[in-house]
């Protein structure tokens, strides 16, 4: 018997990465949609799990969480906010301003820049996994971190001109 038909495999090496998609779906779509759209993931990975490589299997998770996002979005004809709450601080008007600057700066980029760029500072993915999680080379993942890094700079650092702050 393959080990991937056994639900303790499932439970023990797919199912410990729940907490992670929760928290993919929540800085990317409406609260109210991340328990579904995870559930969604989790319900795919189970169907396909002669297909998870068993060394990458956050990474193909994350992909297919993309792919949920994606259809999810198409459904829905809108596309919600792309970032997480700010964490609190004593100064509240900042942190707004802060969750503003970015903001703009990551909606100035392409779908696929701001996707490469959360992947890897929000969601910790480098190297193979991140290769992993976009469907290319770990040479191409770092080539296109390397590319949207540049691209956000170059927004984000006239913004920064302009008023004088950050």
């Amino acid at each position: 018997m393959d080990h991937r038909a056994d639900g303790a495999w499932f439970t023990s090496e797919v199912a410990a990465h729940l907490d992670a998609v929760f928290r993919y779906f929540l800085r990317r779509a409406a609260r109210r949609d991340a328990d579904d759209l995870t559930a969604e993931v989790f319900a795919t990975a189970w169907r396909r799990r002669e297909d998870i490589p068993g060394e990458a299997i956050l990474p193909w998770l994350y992909r297919t969480a993309g792919y949920v996002l994606a259809n999810h979005r198409r459904r829905m004809q809108s596309i919600p906010s792309s970032l997480p709450d700010a964490p609190l601080d004593d100064d509240h008007a900042q942190r707004i301003a802060d969750v503003d600057e970015i903001t703009r700066a990551l909606a100035r980029l392409s779908e696929r820049d701001r996707e490469i760029l959360l992947l890897h500072a929000w969601e910790g993915l480098d190297g193979n996994e991140l290769a992993d999680a976009l469907g290319i080379s770990r040479s191409g993942a770092q080539a296109a971190l390397s590319r949207a890094r540049s691209r956000l700079r170059a927004v984000w650092e006239p913004s920064m001109q302009d008023d004088g702050s950050f």
